[in-house]
């Protein structure tokens, strides 16, 4: 993925013992390193700041923003998940570098959320001056109504991870994104 243009990313895992997410997080943050690519960790600010990471990403059952940002040194970003436009001023508000909104499609990774569509994105974008990256069902099937709007960050799970050729496949999706 980092070799086809990733340029941002997200380790996420909610099951994984923590001392195996760290070792983890230590190995990506080499990689990203050498591939001149940010890290972030999703959910977990320790992990995060032990592993040298660029950012944390966090969620509502998560660490506030606010806390988050108390123990964070200069220039660590923070994201902040947010589905409509209210959710998002608030974390902005709070000291949120970026927001990840959606699902923007349907995704067996958020099941228990309701899609909020690519209008929905374009909301919650349009509601914030940070950068918003839409999250949930993303694929390059997809791609092409969130382009349409003029959304042109993602972030992509099964995409990527699923593909016979996560490089390729990575390439293939930056390419639609870029104007």
């Amino acid at each position: 993925m980092l070799r086809g243009g990733a340029d941002i990313v997200q380790l996420r895992h909610k099951t994984l013992p923590r001392f195996e997410l760290l070792e983890l997080a230590l190995e990506l943050r080499d990689l990203t390193t050498a591939a001149g690519a940010l890290f972030i960790v999703n959910d977990h600010v320790d992990i995060a700041l032990i592993a040298a990471a660029d950012g944390v990403h966090l969620g509502p059952d998560d660490l506030s923003v606010g806390a988050a940002r108390r123990l964070a040194h200069d220039g660590f970003l923070i994201g902040a998940s947010a589905s409509n436009p209210d959710t998002a001023r608030s974390a902005v508000d709070a000291g949120a570098d970026y927001v990840g909104s959606g699902p923007a499609f349907a995704t067996p990774v958020k099941k228990e959320k309701g899609v909020i569509g690519p209008a929905g994105v374009k909301a919650v974008t349009a509601a914030v001056d940070v950068p918003v990256f839409a999250i949930g069902g993303i694929e390059e099937a997809n791609v092409a109504q969130l382009t349409a709007l003029g959304l042109r960050r993602v972030c992509a799970i099964r995409a990527l991870a699923d593909a016979p050729d996560p490089e390729q496949a990575a390439r293939r999706l930056r390419a639609m994104l870029i104007d």
